[in-house]
């Protein structure tokens, strides 16, 4: 029996070790001069070890004009970047970085647009018969975006042999367009045609816009197609609200992330913050500066980098509260001009210390790309992990305020402050934390921003005015109607920019918030408590 394990064992060993010398000597031979050769070896290589993830990156290599070998040691090799003589490669078989070296001794896998093509067409068959459902899926939309009357017989093949729903439907599609635009038989045109009605892609309606425009076709069939393109648009138009509506969900939870801190804080201590943008600008460059100080850990950076944003911009607030705001209780007017000269303070020490340009922080792979629901509608995975990240905090500072002893002293002195202060509670304990918490929130919001554009010293300015508005609109110092007013501007901005442009959107909202405040001046849900009435 052990003898049976052993021989087996030896065997596999003994074949993974032969697949690896052999696809090791095959690619020896595209070190030939002859194109010719080089277009049978690719369709050999294709042939023999088609399922294999390095033929994959050798031909998709090839093809881009980066496959090198060494004249030294005959390796193969991968450029990855040229700094005048010098090349940074790395092994193709291995993936090992290998020292930079002259390019004298680099030697080009040389290609031709027929060779190309003959590359393009094995990668697509190889991808689109592999045995890994993601390859096929990408194979086949990628076949869809660039089809062509010769993909005929590889789709005809492929959807005989497969099994899988979602890959099925692109090639379906796939197949529909093409007997749409060349069937001879009219009968069998027709019914595709009517059948595109059904698909929402780009592709779709390129090829129906195609047909409608093409004179030499049969009046039934143009009409067909204009049926079929009608009932198209109409589905996508009910798919771009629905976008709309995401992107404009996207924005509200940003507003609600910069203008929920600024609630609490303008709430309690009747304080007008200008420089609620800059712990924003804190929060994102705390993001930046994880991601450089740890560059191994990229794809943790942001979580990491959450609770670190809260507690450094936290701190910077308490420290502002400390220092300055508190001489400055009961005057609103000069805690604006303050806080103001505090915000060109914060960003000319950024500017110091990180230059005036914009910084890029970048995106893990988690949250990289987008969830396709359909050809007409994705939602990118960025975006969708703010809103719940929102969602989230809003929840948590709920709880904080309603289910613990700093919450419920955050509220007595946000409803009477010198009641408050006679029952014995640290009204300047209570200030100083509720800065630092606020400050903190902010801190998290630019966080997020740091994945949805470039981190900058002026980061925070695009964001203060409209958490202003969000905070007046839904009413100072209450969370639901800090909610409700971010969601609301930031449907409203998403539905009226593509109409109106970026600019007088804005112009417009603040319009709106104008009109709205003349006849409620507190907001949606005012503030209650002797205070609010003062």
């Amino acid at each position: 029996m052990k003898i049976n394990i052993l021989k087996i064992v030896f065997l596999n060993l003994f074949f993974l070790t032969s697949l690896f010398a052999n696809f090791e000597q095959d690619i020896e031979k595209l070190k030939t001069n002859s194109l010719k050769d080089k277009q049978e070896i690719v369709k050999q290589l294709a042939q023999n070890y088609g399922d294999d993830d390095r033929t994959n990156l050798l031909l998709t290599k090839m093809e881009e004009g980066e496959l090198y070998y060494l004249e030294t040691t005959g390796e193969f090799v991968i450029l990855e970047k040229k700094e005048g003589n010098t090349y940074y490669s790395k092994s193709l078989l291995t993936g090992k970085e290998l020292e930079a070296q002259d390019k004298k001794i680099f030697e080009k896998v040389k290609t031709n647009n027929k060779l190309r093509s003959i590359i393009n067409s094995k990668l697509a068959e190889m991808n689109l018969f592999s045995k890994k459902d993601e390859k096929r899926l990408a194979s086949s939309k990628n076949i869809l975006k660039n089809l062509d009357k010769d993909s005929q017989e590889l789709i005809t093949k492929a959807l005989a042999k497969e099994t899988n729903g979602d890959i099925k439907e692109v090639l379906t599609e796939a197949n529909t367009i093409l007997q749409a635009k060349y069937s001879t038989n009219t009968e069998e045109q027709l019914l595709a045609v009517v059948q595109l009605g059904d698909y929402l892609s780009n592709q779709t309606m390129i090829a129906l816009k195609e047909i409608i425009n093409n004179e030499n076709n049969q009046p039934e069939l143009i009409k067909a197609a204009k049926s079929s393109l009608g009932s198209v648009e109409t589905i996508r138009s009910y798919y771009a609200v629905v976008e709309k509506a995401f992107f404009g969900l996207s924005l509200g939870s940003v507003l609600l992330l910069a203008a929920i801190g600024l609630a609490i804080t303008f709430g309690v201590m009747k304080v007008i913050n200008m420089a609620h943008g800059e712990m924003m600008m804190i929060g994102a460059y705390t993001t930046y500066t994880l991601q450089q100080v740890m560059p191994n850990l990229m794809e943790y950076s942001i979580l990491i980098a959450i609770p670190c944003a809260f507690i450094v911009s936290g701190i910077v607030g308490i420290i502002i509260e400390r220092l300055v705001i508190r001489y400055l209780y009961g005057r609103p007017l000069e805690t604006l001009l303050a806080t103001f000269g505090i915000s060109l303070i914060l960003q000319q020490l950024v500017r110091t210390i990180y230059s005036p340009l914009n910084q890029e922080v970048k995106t893990p792979s988690w949250m990289s790309g987008a969830w396709e629901i359909n050809s007409a509608l994705s939602l990118t995975y960025n975006r969708l992990y703010i809103i719940i990240f929102a969602v989230l905090v809003f929840i948590g500072i709920l709880l904080v305020l309603n289910k613990t002893s700093l919450g419920l002293k955050v509220r007595a002195v946000t409803q009477n402050r010198e009641m408050a202060q006679a029952m014995g509670i640290k009204t300047s304990f209570i200030d100083a934390m509720t800065f630092g918490i606020g400050s903190g929130i902010a801190g998290i919001a630019g966080v997020a921003l740091s994945q949805l554009t470039n981190v900058g010293p002026n980061l925070g300015q695009a964001y203060i005015v409209d958490s202003f508005m969000v905070v007046v609109f839904g009413g100072v110092g209450n969370l639901w109607g800090t909610l409700i007013g971010a969601i609301t501007l930031g449907e409203i901005n998403k539905f009226i920019e593509p109409v109106a442009g970026a600019v007088l959107a804005k112009v417009l909202i603040l319009v709106f918030i104008i009109l709205f405040i003349q006849k409620r001046p507190r907001g949606l849900f005012p503030q209650k408590g002797r205070d609010a009435q003062d």
